[in-house]
């Protein structure tokens, strides 16, 4: 067993919901290689699902070994290369030059005690750390933008009627933009990685409380009962990686 599958347990899950017709989320769920992702599709047809499951594919392949940057630089050259293959190739080659192919995608790395969230698009990693829950990425969406450059309340830009329009996404446009963060992990860290459906569904206080449980199936499972208690219009896809 490698170092990073003794020190990382994980558990993975994705749900349909209650309306969505199919489910265009996809993950990846590698604890033995310190590699985890989620990806949410969007595009008419099957473009969505396509999407994200080309984005997990192409990441499952992704050699192993080599330090933490080096894994970092392969994750963005994958990305970037996906991201002109969905905005050019695949889209004409469906005969839908004027629809949309992309996802959005939240990659999560560790090497030793150092990680790092890649991602691009409005799913999220949290940190549960010490009792507190930090969110991690920034979403890449209008609503965030207003918050950001209008000064609009958490409130005020959820109520705009695009407010969940993405800026950001794999295949969504012509040059791919990545945010990174790094950081040390520390014993006890827990990491969620999960779609919006999944976090529009549940309070912060919800998703501290199920990762605050002592281990990563049972954290799931309260995330996917709760969630599923309620409307659950969307896709839902979670992980949750134990320190």
């Amino acid at each position: 067993m490698s170092e990073v599958a003794s020190a990382w347990r994980s558990a993975a899950r994705t749900d349909t919901g209650k309306v969505r017709a199919r489910n265009e989320d996809a993950f990846l769920d590698l604890p033995e290689r310190g590699l985890w992702v989620v990806a949410d599709g969007m595009g008419g047809h099957q473009n969505g699902a396509l999407a994200s499951r080309l984005i997990v594919e192409a990441l499952a392949e992704l050699p192993h070994g080599g330090g933490l940057e080096q894994r970092v630089a392969q994750v963005r050259g994958c990305l970037h290369e996906l991201n002109r293959r969905l905005g050019q190739d695949l889209t004409l080659a469906c005969g839908q030059a004027d629809s949309l192919m992309g996802s959005t995608v939240v990659v999560f790395l560790a090497e030793d005690d150092r990680a790092a969230c890649i991602w691009a698009g409005d799913s999220r990693c949290y940190l549960w750390r010490s009792s507190c829950l930090y969110q991690l990425s920034r979403d890449h969406s209008l609503a965030q933008l207003l918050i950001e450059e209008q000064q609009m309340s958490a409130e005020e830009a959820a109520r705009h009627p695009r407010a969940h329009a993405l800026t950001r996404a794999v295949g969504a446009c012509e040059a791919l933009q990545l945010d990174i963060v790094e950081f040390d992990v520390l014993p006890g860290d827990a990491l969620l990685l999960c779609s919006d459906g999944l976090y529009q569904s549940l309070s912060p206080d919800q998703l501290g409380a199920a990762l605050n449980l002592g281990s990563a199936p049972l954290a799931l499972r309260r995330l996917f009962d709760q969630a599923l208690q309620g409307a659950a219009r969307d896709n839902l896809s979670a992980i949750v990686i134990r320190r």
